[in-house]
């Protein structure tokens, strides 16, 4: 089986070529030391394999993501290299592709995006590019699939054999010592031409991931010229003969087909998105409109259809059938009140997640978000983050636990620590049923506008503590915020609904699990009691644990204990909450549940409560993830303690001024 490592700067559509090349594909895992995703795919009707690797600008990594890429060539050495790139940046990706090249395996390069630098006037030479980069290169565009067959036709015709390195003429002091220690390599420890070469050259331009490779294998003429290596200075040495090799080479193969407009589209939509002062209200504006769309136009009228389907004739044929087959009252109970009413409760809320993230996906296949990081970036910078900081918090919308994983991007170590602790304050996907059920009861003219405010609070409350925690960690200096800006797109559809449904399905999946489980146990705790089945909820286990803790919650405007007992499951996954509350009401769906609401809350007493229910404790998957990428359980357990204790602060703050007005 021949495997290939697909390695390519961000930015590069290296995700979309590895979708189009591959018929399928596999999450098996984590990399080693990183929580990140190890996606296997296999090309269309071959037995080679894809190894999708982290994005990264070059071999020397700065955070725990780029390290991966490093590793795996160190120590599983892929038979062949798909090299991606973007072909009108190809200056900056090529500094990536020479170290790729430098490596020893046969090497295809791929310039992605060739429409884009046909676009700017600009072609190449490829035959004379292969020529003086030794390897093929062909010219795709992931998004419009062409150039693919003939891809995946060079990548089954390469041979998976070892193949002559490239080599750049070094000044004349690296070249001796990195010929000194690759022959001393070879001979004292067997290792081939090729992978020697290519060790000393990383190790000489300081990778700190081949020099702790270098000291676990005990590279001795490597080791003990580190400090004559680094005195020379030949990391830049090494840097300016790369940089001088891609000048000539692009000089020698780059074509000029025509004049172009300094009137680019591109430029022209960021000198209004990305302005000052307009950047951030229209940053607010889609948003309001993406919530519009899931809340008022599309979604509710979905959802309210889906739960009418699911509350009658759904319910109503499975309560006929426990019966005809005299299924006894508990069963039939568990079935119809629990299960169905309470995840079913949940799954009519499908149709609003998902066109929320049908609009997410299309902000980012259109290239906005990145904008969006870059307009946040002068806020952030007040809190003593940047905007790449912002990436993990809007990926957050979508689910804390892969906001708080995004987090690793951030070289810092403070500044990466106060992101996770603030991204669990990201109004997640998890939380919108609940949403739904209240604004829906509530706020039927304003329920985009309650909602965009619940999410905005949200940040606003992320970027409080991060103020605080900059004090508290002593985080005095700003690094610096660097990103990519990708041209504006038109969404492609086939990507937008993939891009939807693998943000979606993890809802779907939950419904089957977490979701299930949850709510069974909510149903037995509403029927058990001290003295086994009741008839009467109020004699259950579900009203003793709410009871006792209601008087507490009385001053944020709560009066059942049923939402007490509810919010309690909340920890297990916030979708359970509605579940729960259905169940705990002894209502069969959410038409009933909202018509309930009426007579327990205020518009104001609601809205409290929705912002507790923003704030509070973190569901245990993320918090799961907060100990993963802190590997601590103190910062896990004390995100609980503060967002609970933040929340209800907040809560009671809202109702009791509220009150005074209200």
């Amino acid at each position: 089986m021949t495997t290939v490592a697909l390695l390519g700067n961000p930015n590069t559509g290296k995700t979309t070529l590895f979708n189009e090349l591959t018929d399928k594909y596999a999450y098996v895992g984590n990399w080693e030391g990183v929580t990140v995703d190890k996606k296997l795919g296999r090309i269309r009707h071959s037995e080679m394999v894809v190894v999708d690797l982290p994005g990264i600008y070059s071999l020397t990594p700065i955070t725990k993501d780029e390290a991966v890429a490093c590793n795996y060539l160190l120590n599983d050495s892929p038979d062949m290299i798909l090299n991606v790139t973007n072909a009108s940046q190809l200056k900056r990706n090529m500094l990536l592709s020479i170290e790729l090249l430098e490596f020893g395996r046969p090497v295809v390069l791929a310039l992605n995006m060739i429409d884009d630098l046909k676009a700017n006037g600009i072609s190449y030479d490829f035959a004379e590019l292969a020529k003086r980069l030794g390897c093929q290169v062909r010219a795709t565009n992931a998004r419009k699939k062409s150039g693919l067959d003939q891809l995946r036709q060079e990548l089954l015709a390469t041979p998976p054999t070892a193949t002559q390195p490239l080599h750049l003429a070094y000044p004349a002091a690296v070249q001796a010592a990195i010929t000194q220690a690759s022959q001393a390599l070879v001979t004292d420890y067997q290792l081939t031409p090729a992978f020697a070469n290519w060790l000393a050259i990383q190790y000489l331009n300081r990778n700190q991931i081949v020099r702790r490779y270098a000291n676990k294998h005990h590279l001795q003429p490597l080791l003990r010229h580190q400090q004559a290596y680094d005195d020379q200075n030949f990391e830049e040495q090494i840097f300016q003969t790369r940089l001088a090799f891609i000048d000539d080479t692009l000089t020698a193969t780059t074509k000029y087909l025509h004049e172009v407009s300094n009137a680019n589209l591109t430029a022209k939509i960021d000198r209004i998105v990305t302005h000052p002062v307009l950047g951030l209200p229209i940053f607010v504006g889609i948003f309001l409109l993406m919530f519009k769309l899931s809340f008022d136009w599309i979604g509710t009228p979905l959802s309210d259809g889906l739960d009418a389907f699911i509350s009658g004739p759904l319910s109503a044929t499975a309560n006929q059938f426990l019966t005809s087959i005299g299924a006894i009252p508990f069963l039939k109970s568990l079935i119809v009140d629990g299960i169905i009413a309470g995840v079913g409760g949940v799954l009519s809320f499908i149709p609003q997640i998902f066109v929320l993230f049908a609009c997410i996906s299309v902000l980012e296949d259109s290239g906005y978000m990145a904008r969006a990081a870059l307009v946040t970036d002068r806020l952030m910078q007040l809190i003593g983050l940047n905007g790449k900081a912002f990436i993990p918090l809007i990926i957050g919308f979508g689910c804390n636990v892969t906001g708080i994983m995004a987090a690793r991007t951030i070289e810092q170590p403070k500044e990466r620590l106060v992101t996770t602790l603030i991204s669990p304050f990201m109004s997640c996907s998890a939380r919108l049923p609940i949403y739904g059920l209240f604004v829906a009861a509530f706020f039927q003219r304003n329920q985009a506008l309650i909602v965009l405010s619940l999410y905005f609070l949200g940040i606003a409350v992320a970027l409080l503590m991060a103020k605080i925690y900059q004090w508290v960690f002593k985080i005095r200096e700003n690094t610096v915020f660097i990103i990519e800006l990708p041209k504006y797109h038109v969404p492609r559809p086939d990507i937008i609904a993939m891009g939807t449904w693998e943000k979606g399905k993890g809802f779907i999946r939950k419904a089957g699990t977490v979701i299930f489980g949850g709510t069974v146990l909510i149903w037995l705790l509403s029927n058990l009691g001290p003295r086994g089945i009741v008839t009467n909820i109020d004699q259950s286990f579900s009203a003793a644990i709410g009871q006792f803790v209601l008087p507490l919650f009385r001053p944020i405007g709560i009066t059942s204990w049923q939402t007490i007992s509810a919010l309690m499951t909340g920890v297990l996954a916030k979708e359970v909450i509605s579940s729960s509350m259905i169940v705990l009401f002894h209502l069969s769906g959410q038409t009933g549940l909202i018509a309930t609401f009426s007579s327990l809350f205020t518009p104001l007493s609601a809205y409290a409560l929705l912002v507790f229910i923003l704030i509070y404790a973190p569901c245990f998957a993320t918090l799961a993830a907060i100990k993963a990428e802190t590997n601590s359980k103190k910062w896990a357990l004390y995100s609980v303690v503060s967002s609970t204790v933040i929340a209800y602060l907040a809560a009671l703050l809202i109702y009791q001024v509220g009150s005074l007005f209200i």
